[in-house]
């Protein structure tokens, strides 16, 4: 299966356009954040609303996790082609007619009201939304100098794109209220015809067209496609079933494994490949993609571990708000750090820093007890949502170095291994993050109920104590030991959760701690080699 041998294409040349005058320029900044806020706040009110979204669809909660795998299959695997049809026809036709998909799908989103319809409108939403994420970097870069684009530019751009699923859980509470979802499905529309009205009012400066769709590009898509929209469904609804309680998610891991394995035999036998394998599989690459990878796994602790501990101990979300509204300022915060201290040279410094200050924030989270509440985590995850914009902007430049360094042609395959490990990475990160407390928390629950034991005497203290406390309420004895036992069981349940969540928050400090270390051994082979490395003659050539 292979094509007929040519040239790989380069990608077309950068165009030097003159400087926007400034006004100009702060407009196509602005648009930039809206379609940024866009595409984040669009994610984030299905993640952040899983009950809700069951509550007014009347399913169940394992239901409406379909409504997120629906969303999140497009994003993963989608921008692969994305990139392609803008290099082939154009970025002002690419961002009408995404912007204009966007809209639609939004407006539909406010008539839905069964499962099934909601599902396919998910999956047309992640689908729409996939140009966003590009169309707010393109706002960003467009009218910036060469030497901004990367400094100013990139973090600023995708520090507002990581902080939209957040701030989503901030105006979430305020917009439901007692109306149900229509204020969250408004407020998508609303943000949407803003977007659309933007991208026809600043149309971005073209760029040379290039030819570089191939047929045989659709066959990797699919194959691609299939095998992240697997690994995507695989790991929202494993924890959810348990993974070996559904032998049909095994069976699709399994086949999405065989699926990229296949994609990867047909792009390593094709001229115009649309990835390129060999380079993605060099030492730098592979590097690089584990760090990008590893280090999605362990954010997987802000976006899945205190939201959901606290859900777990009743505090509802509107209570929440305030710890949400901290990770949002601590994060556009890192990527201003970003714009202040970011150079090629400095990444690793930044690398380092980062995986500290996720592994203080996540050993001060195993500190939980069922009394925390979310005002006591604020330093905790503000210091774990700074130090996740201290870590992706100096990594994306740092492959985009490595890309241009090579040729325009690579950039492709680059941001391709960005993109997948930020999507795939978070889905992956949550699914084995909440597999882990799963598991974690029925072992410390079969242990604290061995230790509640009838004949136990602090057990028996306690049951009394709790009748006695309900002898106001429950007149009837036998009803009121019941009830007391009852209560001691639920409050065993959640500590046995807070204990799993605390596991899970030392495992996370310890990856990253250990990740800091061989960051560091890293660094230290890399001056040892130099300094041994023979000193070069100097060139004498005239």
């Amino acid at each position: 299966m292979s094509e007929t041998p040519a040239p790989a294409p380069a990608a077309p040349a950068p165009v030097a356009h003159p400087p926007l005058p400034l006004p100009q320029a702060l407009a196509y900044m602005g648009a930039s954040l809206v379609l940024a806020l866009s595409q984040g706040l669009g994610q984030g009110f299905v993640s952040a609303n899983i009950p809700q979204i069951a509550g007014d669809l009347g399913i169940t909660a394992t239901q409406a996790s379909w409504l997120m795998a629906a969303y999140m299959i497009p994003r993963a695997s989608l921008p692969l082609l994305l990139i392609k049809i803008r290099t082939q026809y154009g970025l002002r036709r690419f961002a009408e007619l995404g912007i204009i998909a966007y809209v639609v799908v939004a407006f539909a989103s406010v008539w839905i009201n069964d499962f099934r319809s909601a599902v396919v409108v998910q999956a047309l939403s992640g689908a729409a939304a996939a140009p966003l994420s590009t169309l707010a970097f393109m706002y960003m870069l467009e009218p910036l100098s060469p030497e901004w684009k990367m400094r100013l530019g990139l973090p600023v751009a995708m520090g507002v794109i990581m902080a939209g699923p957040t701030l989503a859980r901030v105006v979430s509470p305020a917009l439901i209220g007692d109306g149900g979802l229509a204020g969250i499905h408004l407020t998508a529309l609303g943000m949407a015809m803003v977007s659309l009205m933007l991208v026809f009012r600043l149309p971005l400066r073209p760029v040379p067209h290039m030819k570089v769709i191939h047929p045989l590009d659709f066959a990797s898509f699919l194959l691609i496609g299939f095998g992240f929209g697997g690994l995507t469904i695989g790991f929202v609804m494993g924890p959810i079933h348990f993974w070996t309680d559904a032998p049909w998610i095994g069976a699709l891991l399994a086949a999405s494994v065989a699926a990229l394995a296949l994609a990867v035999a047909v792009e390593l036998n094709r001229a115009a490949p649309l990835l390129d394998i060999r380079w993605l599989a060099s030492p730098a690459m592979l590097h690089l993609t584990a760090a990008l990878f590893l280090f999605r796994l362990i954010l997987s602790e802000q976006s899945t571990g205190a939201p959901r501990m606290f859900q777990s101990l009743g505090v509802a979300p509107a209570q929440m708000t305030g710890l949400f509204a901290v990770i949002v300022a601590a994060s556009l915060l890192g990527g201003l750090a970003c714009v202040a201290w970011m150079r090629p040279n400095r990444v690793p410094a930044l690398h380092l820093a980062a995986l500290l200050l996720i592994a203080a924030g996540a050993f001060l989270d195993a500190r939980s007890t069922i009394d925390t509440r979310p005002e006591q985590m604020i330093a905790s995850q503000a210091l774990i949502g700074f130090a996740g914009m201290l870590f992706l902007p100096p990594a994306m430049v740092a492959g985009l170095v490595q890309a241009l360094a090579r040729g325009p042609q690579y950039l492709l395959s680059f941001m391709i291994v960005f993109i997948s490990t930020q999507s795939l990475g978070g889905v992956l990160g949550s699914g084995l993050f909440t597999t882990l407390i799963n598991h974690r928390q029925a072992v410390h629950y079969a242990v604290l109920t061995e230790q509640l034991a009838a004949g136990d005497a602090p057990t028996a203290q306690a049951i009394a104590a709790r009748m006695a406390a309900l002898a106001a309420q429950i007149p009837d004895a036998a009803a009121r030991r019941a009830q007391a036992a009852a209560q001691i069981a639920q409050d065993a349940s959640a500590q046995a959760t807070v204990m799993a969540y605390n596991d899970a928050y030392r495992l996370t400090a310890l990856i990253a701690l250990a990740a800091a270390v061989a960051l560091v051994l890293h660094l230290l082979r890399d001056r040892l080699a130099l300094r041994m490395a023979p000193p070069t003659e100097p060139d004498t050539t005239p």
